[in-house]
């Protein structure tokens, strides 16, 4: 949507050679959300340079950036027991059927 059309239409009208194009323009001129936080990185940045005490290190830009960290593949274990404890939490049943045919029973 930060290109004004929905993704699907731009993947149908762009090839893949210009998305690769894009995509490697943004790496060295960042537009769109990232661009916007560093602008506003570099304003957060000069504040705490102005209210500096004497003798205290500069700050850099990047200590300002938002750091978006990936998270971590979970394991198939790992999705049921939060699917559980959503389930749990909203009042719901847990519908799944054992091999010898019972449901099983959250509390």
């Amino acid at each position: 949507m930060a290109l004004g059309l929905p993704r699907a239409e731009m993947l149908s009208r762009m090839s893949s050679a210009e998305l690769s194009e894009w995509v490697a323009f943004s790496t060295l001129e960042p537009f769109g959300a990232e661009a916007s936080y560093f602008g506003h990185a570099i304003t957060a940045s000069t504040i705490a340079n102005v209210n500096r005490q004497k003798g205290q290190r500069a700050h850099k830009v990047d200590e300002f950036m938002p750091k978006f960290e990936r998270k971590k593949a979970q394991s198939v274990d790992q999705m049921l027991q939060v699917a559980e404890m959503m389930t749990i939490g909203l009042g719901g049943k847990d519908l799944r059927e054992h091999s010898d045919g019972s449901e099983s029973e959250i509390t």
